[in-house]
């Protein structure tokens, strides 16, 4: 997966912790149902680095190249949420 760091302006989390965190096997994007969002092409993403850090993520994506636009790491509801779904539950 190829990244475009043009957007984001480091914070917290650092550039290698997004990119884990979309390679994590059981992270998952989400479509906002929001109009604005809708209309700019911004989708979510939760998922976790290496060390087990859950990092959610804003971005934009050609389908070739993921255009990162904010990061976080989790809320506390955000990773009880991760927990549920990437157990089945």
């Amino acid at each position: 997966m190829e990244f475009d760091w043009s957007l984001y302006r480091s914070g917290a989390v650092t550039q290698d912790e997004i990119s884990e965190s979309f390679e994590d096997p059981f992270s998952f994007r989400l479509l906002p149902d929001s109009n604005r969002f809708a209309t700019q092409n911004r989708f979510l993403s939760l998922g976790c680095t290496g060390e087990g850090k859950g990092v959610f993520a804003v971005y934009t994506s050609t389908g070739k190249v993921v255009r990162v636009v904010a990061a976080r790491f989790m809320t506390e509801e955000e990773a009880f949420f991760y927990e549920r779904r990437s157990q089945g539950t």
